[in-house]
């Protein structure tokens, strides 16, 4: 074939030593291990410890990861795209420090942000920049040290989000594999539901702001909750639906990591069996920009050649969205 697709072709991951676990949030909140469980499948998660450690740690460790599993030569990296609501700082990019750290010294580099939904639409964009034909290699990270902005006594919170990474490289394919459609969404009526109030340009950081406990995350979980059922399921609907996709040609959901409920709920509409939705909710809770990419590296070793892969996320804004993603190897 002389068409050009995009395909995932390598991936690493990192996720910091420090667990979070439900017994452990039974001793900073009101809550515990069984109410936890049941309502988000989440039994532990894992925290970024250590002085001005940030998101950009946690890229360059999967970048390293996935560089040293795949042989490739950081040099030869055309681009590097990190997506992520945590950034090390404003302004200067997470992904521009990233990329002269791993030594990608021919690569551009601009950071993503759409909360949980942003490697979904990292994948967007790297499959359209090696499509074109220009670049042959695109290095995609999803990280977020979500410990950086949650109130850890606020228990609606504190129970779900975790910190880590996951990386994974796109080249150009002519076999037919990688990238085949995508089916993106965003909705401002999210805008309310799942935010930080302050530290924007709309209520810059004061003193007030900072008493006022305005820089973590709030979520009015019960409606978040309903658009990302009703998301989720109905994007992965539609891609099966205009690919002619089946619950017996579909091989694997990959879905963001939220809720378990969520991903159930998910994976029902599509007729889909539970052996076919890859899950790890319960080790890393939701680790926003990371989950989908961790999700690959945690079961590489399951996806063969030629596999149908359904990806679907949804975040705060709203934004959400599936991808259809044909698997292009076998790992070694």
């Amino acid at each position: 074939m002389n068409t050009i697709t995009a395909a995932i072709t390598a991936v690493g991951a990192y996720v910091p030593d420090f667990v979070l676990s439900n017994k452990i949030l039974e001793t900073l909140v009101d809550t515990n291990d069984e109410w936890i469980t049941t309502r988000t499948g989440i039994k532990e998660r894992r925290i970024l410890k250590g002085d001005r450690l940030g998101t950009s740690y946690m890229c360059i460790k999967a970048a390293e990861d996935l560089i040293k599993k795949s042989g490739i030569n950081p040099a030869d990296i055309d681009l590097v795209l990190v997506a992520t609501t945590t950034p090390d700082m404003p302004v200067a990019a997470t992904s521009v420090f990233v990329a002269t750290q791993i030594g990608a010294v021919n690569a551009f580099a601009f950071d993503i942000q759409a909360a949980c939904s942003g490697f979904l639409y990292g994948m967007s964009s790297a499959s359209a920049y090696i499509q074109s034909g220009r670049y042959k290699k695109v290095l995609l990270i999803g990280a977020d040290k979500m410990s950086s902005i949650i109130d850890y006594t606020d228990r609606a919170t504190c129970i779900i989000f975790g910190d880590g990474a996951g990386a994974v490289l796109f080249e150009p394919n002519h076999e037919g594999l990688g990238f085949q459609d995508e089916y993106l969404r965003s909705d401002g009526i999210g805008r309310e539901y799942l935010k930080i109030d302050a530290g924007g340009s709309i209520l810059p950081a004061s003193k007030e702001t900072v008493e006022n406990r305005q820089h973590y995350v709030f979520q009015d979980g019960k409606t978040v909750f309903k658009y990302a059922v009703t998301g989720m399921a109905d994007v992965s609907e539609k891609i099966m639906q205009r690919n002619n996709l089946t619950k017996d040609n579909v091989d694997w959901l990959v879905a963001h990591q939220a809720n378990k409920r969520i991903i159930d709920a998910t994976a029902s509409r599509m007729e889909l069996d539970e052996e076919k939705v890859l899950v790890n909710i319960e080790k890393y809770g939701n680790t926003t920009s990371a989950t989908l990419p961790l999700l690959l590296n945690d079961f590489e070793h399951k996806l063969k050649k030629g596999d149908n892969l359904i990806f679907a996320a949804f975040g705060g804004g709203f934004t959400w969205g599936s991808i259809y993603l044909k698997w292009a190897y076998n790992k070694q």
